[in-house]
């Protein structure tokens, strides 16, 4: 992750091949936490959103086209909750816009959007308690981070509704069922 503006990116696990798209969505997983091994053929359900939204023209918009994904564990997402948000607690998802140091901005902003991080142990009791696939809830929390890397939020009524509307359209799109049919769950 690149929470402080001086420090390396995240360890790269798969280059673009040589017919890379550059309209996709490029995406670096890196496993840093937590047991994950319980949702099999992750990574390729994890790349199957990106290139949905890509692909879509809320992200087919934006210039930056690779972002880093962090599978991690209820113990990382306390840490930097409770560092960057002064929230005492784990949460499913965090994310982290990357903004460039001044001397290198128009380089660095032409490729990375930033770190989406995940907590397995919270992923899981959510989607226990909400009766989905912990795949589908990976697939919803992952596009939700990259939604926020993009420049959605829902800090306001009007930008959560805006939000929930990506999210439903893009993974019903998907298949997948909307992640909000009650309303949306509290906000993290």
């Amino acid at each position: 992750m690149r929470p402080a503006p001086d420090n390396s990116a995240l360890p790269v696990d798969e280059a673009p091949s040589p017919g890379h798209d550059p309209a996709d969505l490029y995406l670096n997983i890196s496993e840093e936490d937590g047991d994950w091994t319980s949702i099999p053929g992750l990574e390729p359900a994890i790349r199957k959103v990106a290139e949905a939204l890509a692909r879509h023209p809320a992200g087919a918009r934006v210039r930056c086209r690779e972002a880093t994904i962090v599978l991690g564990s209820d113990t990382l997402l306390r840490r930097l909750n409770g560092a960057y948000r002064g929230k005492d607690a784990p949460t499913n998802v965090l994310s982290f816009p990357f903004k460039p140091r001044a001397a290198r901005a128009d380089q660095e902003a032409d490729c990375y959007l930033g770190d989406v991080v995940l907590a397995a142990e919270t992923i899981a009791r959510e989607a226990a308690e909400r009766r989905v696939e912990p795949i589908h809830h990976v697939q919803h929390l992952v596009l939700h981070g990259l939604l926020h890397l993009i420049g959605y939020d829902h800090e306001s009524d009007a930008q959560a509704v805006k939000m929930e509307r990506l999210e439903t359209e893009i993974l019903t799109g998907l298949g997948l069922q909307d992640p909000y049919p009650g309303g949306p769950p509290s906000q993290h």
